[in-house]
């Protein structure tokens, strides 16, 4: 399932996106605020690193969460992009410099927040 044009404007005015990714027990853990962006009709995230603890770990173990922001809360499934294809990385950069200014981006622009893109789809 797609992202609707009305969800998408929601992302784009939201400062952050809490995501709750599902245990293997089909409970979630707690909330995280994350900062978000969409590209082209798709929504992305990423952290400072690549880990496999936490909320991130346990994102690419399972690909599924539940994702909140004001007006929207919806299940997704989630795509471990890394860098992704050619001109990916350039576009998700972008977004993160246009939505939160280039100087408090630095470190979600750099080459290990980057290898932890995950792009959220609407399952």
């Amino acid at each position: 399932m797609s992202w609707t044009l009305e969800q998408l404007s929601l992302v784009d005015a939201a400062r952050e996106l809490e995501i709750a990714v599902r245990r293997a027990d089909g409970t979630f853990l707690p909330l995280t605020p994350i900062w978000v962006v969409h590209v082209v009709g798709d929504v992305y995230v990423r952290t400072w690193y690549r880990r496999g603890t936490g909320w991130f770990g346990l994102a690419l173990r399972t690909r599924r969460a539940r994702v909140r922001i004001p007006g929207v809360e919806v299940d997704v499934r989630i795509e471990d992009v890394g860098v992704g294809p050619s001109g990916l990385r350039d576009d998700v950069d972008d977004a993160y410099r246009d939505k939160y200014g280039g100087g408090s981006t630095g470190n979600m622009v750099g080459d290990e927040a980057a290898a932890t893109t995950l792009r959220l789809r609407r399952a």
